[in-house]
């Protein structure tokens, strides 16, 4: 594929400390409007994953970011990725492989949704997490202040084995939680993956569509062999590192989506 995935850097981003749920992480905060949190990927707050977050507020919102792993502004790189992951891999905040699993930072993403919402528009807030953290992001859907949660490529847990695969990434009370919202209050929730990739496979998607029936909109973009938009078959990041800003790019019509849904769904909570 040429060309390269948009960019940025921390300029103009606060950073503050904020603690929940017995966690505390540095979150940096930047725009104005809807609220939407947004959870970088592994190995961290890259270039790229700055570049998603900066269009976000050029789109109008108000993205907090916690850094709860990585270091913030650090260019991906083969090392810093495997450092990052096994470090993750250990950490009884994320519970890397556990199946049924709730886990701590869901809680932490859930009281810093709440903090966001209480000081932006409208009353509840996007949640966007991708590939380690994209379940996390549906997991804190079970509070009510999150109105439109995004998962792009979960890969959690890592699916080693059919099950693990399949696993939503989250608790079965969570899910139920999750899937009673898409029913009693008209919650949707939004998944983005690539057809081949290994880490987050269609097991897992299948698994959350039994649950969340139509309120679960899926984007599949092709990376089958010979695919138009040019993908290797190990395409992972939907919305970071696949980008390109050309028009008609599947990547790119995945992140205008992205944004429509977030538009949708916060301006149908405010009103």
């Amino acid at each position: 594929m040429t060309g390269t995935a948009p960019t940025s850097d921390l300029t103009g981003w606060r950073r503050a400390p904020f603690t929940g749920a017995g966690l505390t992480h540095e979150v940096y905060e930047k725009g104005s409007g809807p609220g939407v949190v947004l959870v970088p990927e592994i190995p961290g707050m890259t270039p790229e994953v700055l570049g998603f977050a900066d269009h976000l507020v050029k789109q109008g919102f108000t993205v907090a970011m916690p850094s709860a792993f990585g270091e913030p502004g650090r260019k991906a790189s083969a090392g810093y990725g495997i450092s990052t992951f096994a470090k993750l891999c250990v950490s009884a905040e994320f519970r890397a492989f556990a199946l049924d699993a709730r886990r701590p930072i869901a809680d932490y993403l859930k009281a810093l949704a709440r903090d966001l919402a209480s000081r932006t528009p409208g009353p509840g807030v996007g949640m966007v997490g991708m590939c380690f953290t994209g379940g996390f992001a549906l997991a804190a859907a079970v509070d009510e202040v999150v109105l439109a949660p995004v998962i792009s490529q979960p890969a959690v847990p890592f699916p080693v084995g059919g099950r693990r695969a399949a696993d939503p990434g989250m608790s079965q009370a969570e899910l139920d939680a999750v899937a009673r919202r898409t029913k009693d209050s008209g919650l949707c929730v939004l998944g983005l993956r690539f057809s081949e990739d290994p880490a987050c496979r269609r097991s897992r998607f299948d698994t959350l569509r039994r649950s969340l029936g139509d309120a679960f909109e899926v984007i599949e973009l092709d990376s089958s062999k010979g695919n138009a938009g040019g993908f290797a078959k190990s395409a992972h990041a939907v919305l970071t590192e696949e980008v390109r800003e050309i028009p008609g790019h599947p990547a790119l019509a995945a992140r205008e989506r992205v944004v429509a849904f977030l538009r949708e769904r916060l301006a149908a909570g405010a009103a």
